[in-house]
């Protein structure tokens, strides 16, 4: 099956991703990591995105959407896609339809992870990583062990894009351009929220149960 998963940033995506990739042998389609392999690769089109990205422009949807189609099209990835980070616009969400019937496929779930503002602050500000092994914790949620000896305080290092105001405007972003494709997904009957102020385990289960009852 292919899966859209939404949330807004901290709302754990990337690590409920992982968990279904892992379980389902489903490929992770992200538009960012895509973007940059492509400029890497120095191909055709990564040296006209690279251009568009160093001059402060946006990647154009039709330009996202030959990227997405060079995935869509391989068979081995045909119906075990789960895409994060795309569609961000309903132009995306229509392009993404046609590209999937063009390749005989379909979403057959939508997932978002529903959390709240004052959660995601905490999430957000509270975040640091071990500057020596790279883990990373939370000192509301997941707090780094006082007698570990390369994640302790000294080491421990936060973003500088983890504050209150990011955090706020990176929300306020996320629910006024993505409510409009929820609701396009909910007339489609493919929409399920899944409460993200659960604990981890606690939400990947109800994900799990929800893709098995699809999977009949």
């Amino acid at each position: 099956m292919n899966i859209i998963i939404f949330g807004p940033p901290g709302a754990g995506k990337g690590t409920q991703s992982k968990f279904i990739v892992n379980k389902f042998n489903l490929f992770q389609l992200s538009t960012g990591e895509f973007l940059r392999n492509e400029i890497k690769s120095k191909t055709e089109l990564g040296v006209k995105i690279a251009t568009i990205v160093n001059s402060g422009s946006l990647v154009s949807d039709d330009i996202v959407s030959k990227l997405i189609e060079k995935i869509i099209k391989k068979d081995e990835y045909k119906n075990r896609m789960i895409f994060d980070g795309y569609p961000r616009n309903l132009i995306q969400a229509e392009n993404l339809k046609i590209l999937l019937k063009r390749y005989d496929q379909h979403v057959s779930l939508v997932l978002k992870l529903s959390v709240s503002l004052k959660t995601i602050k905490k999430r957000i500000t509270g975040r640091s990583v071990c500057l020596i092994c790279g883990k990373i914790y939370n000192e509301f949620f997941n707090p780094a062990p006082t007698e570990a000896n390369c994640c302790s305080p000294k080491y421990l290092q936060k973003r500088g894009d983890d504050t209150i105001d990011v955090a706020i405007k990176r929300y306020e972003t996320y629910e006024t351009t993505t409510a409009p494709l929820l609701e396009f997904y909910k007339k489609l009957n493919l929409l399920k929220v899944v409460d993200g102020e659960k604990p981890i385990d606690q939400i990947y289960k109800e994900i799990s149960d929800i893709m098995v009852d699809i999977e009949g």
